[in-house]
């Protein structure tokens, strides 16, 4: 289930780096609950309308952004949370909620980024690598995330999931979130497998970090 937000217009200058002001009023909304601890079983797209202005960012139109969920219960927990409490952060608040049933997918999709993905890699040495669109290792990593989580709520499906090497505007972009910088793609993803594993990857995103503003797709 996907929740659609229709944001008013901001009153204070929004920083580039906004994602964790977003995650926090996610958290608000959805109150305590186990999802904080576990393994992101939704993705949040990044604020959509604005311009940049005095090097910071102006939604003088409103912005529009959306929340996917594979649980519909924590869909509409997290939607009553924001009816009590609609307000998000630089003075923006919510004006409008739509909810969107999941699509029917076919065994093939092409999705795009509607949050930089991110696709980490740990070393034998235990460091951590973010890893590039064009890298040969992208694929597998990307895929077996998914297929984590896909095994997180007991279901075994063939999928597999790679970055669309002939798309020519692909891009990283560093993302500081909270101080930590992020090296992640702006690029569209190809999903092949069973359709349910498909519709998965449509609400809790693909890659990692999909908790913390990445990896929404559309």
């Amino acid at each position: 289930m996907r929740l659609h937000l229709q944001l008013t217009p901001n009153t204070q200058a929004v920083p580039f780096n906004y994602q964790h002001f977003l995650v926090g009023a996610f958290h608000k909304w959805l109150g305590w609950n186990q999802a904080h601890d576990t393994i992101s079983l939704y993705s949040m797209s990044w604020l959509q309308g604005g311009e940049v202005v005095n090097n910071t960012l102006h939604f003088a139109n409103g912005a529009t952004m959306f929340i996917s969920f594979w649980d519909t219960g924590l869909a509409k927990k997290t939607l009553q949370g924001a009816l009590r409490d609609n307000l998000l952060f630089c003075g923006m608040t919510i004006q409008q909620i739509q909810m969107q049933e999941d699509p029917r997918f076919g065994t093939h999709e092409r999705f795009i980024a509607a949050s930089p993905i991110l696709v980490k890699k740990q070393t034998p040495e235990n460091r951590t690598l973010h890893l590039g669109f064009n890298d040969a290792e992208a694929a597998a990593h990307l895929t077996d995330t998914l297929k984590r989580k896909l095994s997180s709520v007991n279901l075994d499906l063939p999928v597999k999931v790679s970055f669309d090497q002939n798309y020519a505007a692909a891009k990283t972009k560093l993302v500081t979130i909270n101080g930590i910088a992020n090296k992640a793609n702006l690029c569209p993803v190809l999903l092949e497998g069973d359709p349910l594993a498909i519709q998965f990857a449509w609400n809790v995103g693909v890659g990692n970090s999909t908790g913390s503003c990445f990896g929404a797709v559309k």
